[in-house]
C-alpha cells in the first residue's frame, strides 16, 4: 500500500480540481449542468482514483486505478479544449491549466513505471 497523501500527483491533482472547482463558477449558468458539471466530475476523479488506488493491497491494482485516473485527466483535457473554443477560458488560461494537467498526468506515468 502507498501513503496517497505523500503523492506530489495526488497533492496536485487535488489543487487542480479544487482550482477547476472555482474556474467553473464563472461559467454561464447555462453550462451548471453541461460542461461546468462535466469538468468538476473528471476533475474530482482523478485524485479520487489515485486515493482509491493507494489502499489496494497490489501494485498492479494500484497501476489500474491510474489508468483510470489518467483517463479522467484526458477527459477533462478535451472539455478544457471545448470551454477554450467557447470562449470560456482565454488562452493564458487555457495554455496554465493544460500545463498543469499534463504535469499531473507525467507525474502519475513515470510513477507507475516504478510500480511494473
Amino acid at each position: 500500500m502507498h501513503r496517497y497523501k505523500d503523492l506530489q500527483f495526488w497533492k496536485k491533482s487535488k489543487q487542480f480540481s479544487v482550482d477547476i472547482y472555482k474556474l467553473t463558477q464563472d461559467f454561464p449558468k447555462s453550462e451548471l449542468y453541461g460542461i461546468a458539471n462535466q469538468m468538476r466530475r473528471c476533475s474530482v476523479s482523478i485524485p479520487s482514483n489515485i486515493a482509491e488506488g493507494s489502499s489496494r493491497p497490489s501494485d498492479k491494482e494500484f497501476s489500474r486505478f491510474l489508468d483510470i485516473a489518467t483517463g479522467s485527466a484526458y477527459e477533462l483535457d478535451t472539455q478544457l479544449s471545448i470551454a477554450h473554443e467557447l470562449d470560456y477560458l482565454g488562452v493564458k488560461q487555457y495554455d496554465m491549466l493544460n500545463s498543469q494537467l499534463n504535469s499531473i498526468v507525467q507525474m502519475m506515468s513515470k510513477f507507475k513505471s516504478r510500480l511494473k
